[in-house]
């Protein structure tokens, strides 16, 4: 079963990386700024490119009927939405493509 790494584990893991280099605060701050200003910009609709990370995109998924899984006869409707898009970048999906399951 896969680890979960939480933002202060992977505050803690860059420290660690950068040897000294910023205080754990700093570091905590630049990811929680990064979230923020990628989370603005796909509130304004734009696309946030990571190379070989992946990109984030806002698409729309046009309004349907569904059906009410306790009572299948029922129709319900479900409106339009936006939904964010995650596509894996290269560098990515060659890490992913490693793990054995």
């Amino acid at each position: 079963m896969a680890n979960t790494i939480t933002k202060r584990e992977l505050v803690n893991k860059v420290c660690a990386e950068l040897d000294g280099g910023f205080t754990q605060n700093d570091v905590l701050d630049i990811v929680q700024k990064t979230i923020e200003l990628i989370t603005e910009a796909l509130g304004n609709g734009d696309r946030v490119v990571l190379r070989n990370f992946g990109t984030f995109t806002v698409k729309e998924v046009k309004a349907k009927v569904g059906r009410n899984p306790k009572d299948p006869a029922k129709n319900v409707p479900i409106p339009p939405r936006s939904v964010v898009k995650f596509k894996v970048g290269k560098n990515l999906k060659e890490a992913a493509a490693k793990v054995s399951h």
